[in-house]
């Protein structure tokens, strides 16, 4: 049987509002296991991106527990949370997210520089050949398309070798030639790296290349849809 890496069990998170409280999340649970693509889908205001930052670590529940690589996130401080973060997982976000001032190879070589590690910058050429922007290693993010801004970020998302990879609508500001090569890319990266991949997306044709989707509405899960296999 598959490890679990990721166990959610009634997950709820409340917002104060003025003189009432807003529940984005609604006592959610699911369990995810190793090296399977799940997909969160849902109008906005469903509670998606809230779901993934809570299963992140990124953020703390009103109530309910996370349990990420077989730690309790809830029992963890902020720097315990960040380090969990560095060593098991990966993120893309939708609005790329690259330092401005570092150039697309210091970029991906960030995360495992943070870790300590030395020698970094051949996996990091590695990663950036492997997303086709070997020519592009020296440029700065705003002398990169969108695309090739994503493509800088996947590299970065994968340089740690990670368990599981959090992807936040990693389409949603590219068009829909770069949106399908992102695609592909991850996909593929995913596969080869046998990563666990949680994918927030409103792209249907997406989602349903994932081994499962799970639909939000109102800050639940109204319903779980198991892909079939490709």
């Amino acid at each position: 049987m598959a490890e679990t890496v990721l166990n959610v069990e009634n997950l709820t998170k409340e917002y104060a509002s003025g003189d009432r409280t807003l529940t984005v999340l609604d006592h959610v649970t699911f369990e995810i296991q190793a090296g399977s693509r799940q997909a969160i889908i849902g109008p906005s205001g469903s509670g998606k991106t809230t779901l993934l930052g809570l299963c992140a670590g990124l953020d703390v529940p009103s109530s309910g527990t996370v349990t990420l690589m077989g730690f309790k996130l809830n029992a963890m401080n902020e720097d315990d949370r960040a380090y969990l973060r560095n060593q098991y997982t990966g993120f893309v976000f939708q609005n790329f997210q690259l330092l401005p001032t570092l150039t697309a190879i210091e970029n991906v070589m960030v995360p495992l520089e943070l870790r300590g590690d030395k020698n970094v910058q051949t996996r990091a050429r590695e990663l950036l050949g492997r997303v086709g922007l070997g020519d592009r290693l020296h440029h700065f993010p705003s002398q990169l398309s969108g695309g090739e801004q994503q493509r800088v970020a996947i590299a970065r998302a994968f340089i740690t070798a990670p368990r599981i990879l959090f992807a936040d609508e990693p389409t949603g500001n590219l068009d829909e030639e770069n949106a399908g090569q992102v695609v592909e890319l991850l996909l593929d990266l995913n596969q080869q790296e046998k990563t666990t991949l949680v994918l927030v997306t409103h792209n249907l044709e997406l989602a349903k290349r994932t081994d499962r989707i799970l639909r939000m509405k109102g800050g639940r899960v109204v319903e779980e849809m198991l892909m079939p296999v490709s």
